[in-house]
């Protein structure tokens, strides 16, 4: 009878341990998978000629790529307070 028991046992033990491995196997599928679709992406991402950085006197300059500079939105800073004082508990 005691025997019966320990099959049951290390039936479980198994289905157990067999049960924490797929969880794993996905995780590592999927990262895998995520890994390539980057690796493609970047690979196949072509803009004719590379970006580059160009220091001039007092500032740096990035040159070719693929993003013109007319396509990018100016930040929008916010207007400055009237009162700068040094009282923040308002």
């Amino acid at each position: 009878m005691a025997r019966g028991n320990e099959t049951g046992v290390l039936r479980r033990l198994r289905a157990t341990r067999s049960a924490s491995v797929v969880p794993l196997v996905a995780a590592l599928a999927s990262a895998i998978a995520l890994t390539g679709a980057a690796v493609y992406t970047v690979d196949h991402a072509t803009c004719g000629v590379p970006a580059q950085y160009i220091r001039h006197d007092n500032h740096v300059e990035l040159v070719g790529g693929c993003v013109d500079g007319s396509e990018i939105d100016a930040p929008v800073h916010p207007a400055p307070a009237e009162e700068a004082s040094g009282d923040y508990s308002r």
